[in-house]
């Protein structure tokens, strides 16, 4: 997918909030986007996904199946949980037992599983979220956009939603994502963007992008490291992780919070 010469305004007096916006996304590939609040970040999501539409420019090569979180979801809408799900599924293409089941598989990774019944209104905020982040999961998009998604979900949920976002990527699918955590995703990253004014430019790595940690962890049985590491077996049992120096307190973060705790044993840079 490529976005060329885009810009977008409301209105012809209105001042641009994008202009002569280039982006490359290529299958597979994660893509972050940064930028101060009300700088235009959303504006560009929505147009990626499809949502709104350029004041001029060109975008070609959108995938049929793409998939958004807004930054606040529409939680008020008179279904439950699962009849929303499996309807956004037959709007991407399923067939209705398809869609049923993918509803029940991604409330159950996001541990919302007691709420399939529930009213979307009645749903606290985070289990909104939850659902939110399903609906664009069930179909299996070959565009992901995600706009702040991991805001308001719990620590389980926000693992469970990198691992998505990683299983996408694996797939071939592009993910395009904002987050006001810089450690989201951290070193995972194969494009980093930021909005400055109405232009997009490319965000400078520090020098020490390239540096990485080992981590040596053990883990409740059947339990699997964060994804996107290279893991190898320890001496002894556990797993050596090779984590990004960006990445490495998220990680360790993830790990000691995990509801299983993971045991650290040792944590080393690598020359």
């Amino acid at each position: 997918m490529k976005l060329d010469g885009v810009g977008r305004r409301y209105g012809l007096r209105r001042p641009w909030v994008l202009r002569g916006v280039g982006l490359d996304l290529p299958p597979g590939a994660l893509v972050r986007i940064e930028g101060r609040n009300g700088g235009g970040k959303s504006t560009l999501l929505r147009i990626v996904a499809g949502i709104d539409t350029p004041s001029e420019g060109r975008i070609t090569g959108r995938p049929r199946r793409t998939a958004y979180v807004p930054e606040r979801f529409p939680a008020a809408l008179p279904l439950t949980a699962t009849a929303y799900l499996t309807h956004m599924g037959r709007v991407h293409g399923l067939r209705r037992a398809q869609a049923a089941e993918a509803a029940a598989h991604w409330l159950e990774r996001f541990g919302a599983a007691a709420y399939a019944r529930t009213p979307l209104a009645e749903l606290s905020k985070g289990s909104s979220q939850k659902v939110a982040v399903a609906q664009a999961l069930l179909a299996e998009p070959g565009l992901l956009v995600l706009d702040e998604a991991w805001t308001g979900l719990d620590t389980a949920a926000r693992a469970e939603l990198d691992r998505a976002v990683a299983e996408r990527t694996d797939a071939g699918g592009t993910v395009v994502f904002v987050d006001h955590d810089p450690a989201r995703l951290a070193g995972a990253a194969d494009a980093h963007h930021r909005v400055e004014g109405a232009a997009l430019v490319p965000v400078r790595e520090p020098a020490d992008a390239g540096a990485y940690v080992r981590i040596e962890a053990a883990g409740p049985p059947g339990s699997e490291p964060p994804p996107g590491l290279a893991a190898a077996p320890a001496p002894g049992g556990g797993l050596l992780l090779t984590v990004p120096a960006a990445r490495s307190d998220a990680v360790l973060r993830e790990l000691l919070t995990a509801p299983a705790p993971w045991h650290i044993r040792a944590v080393e840079e690598l020359p």
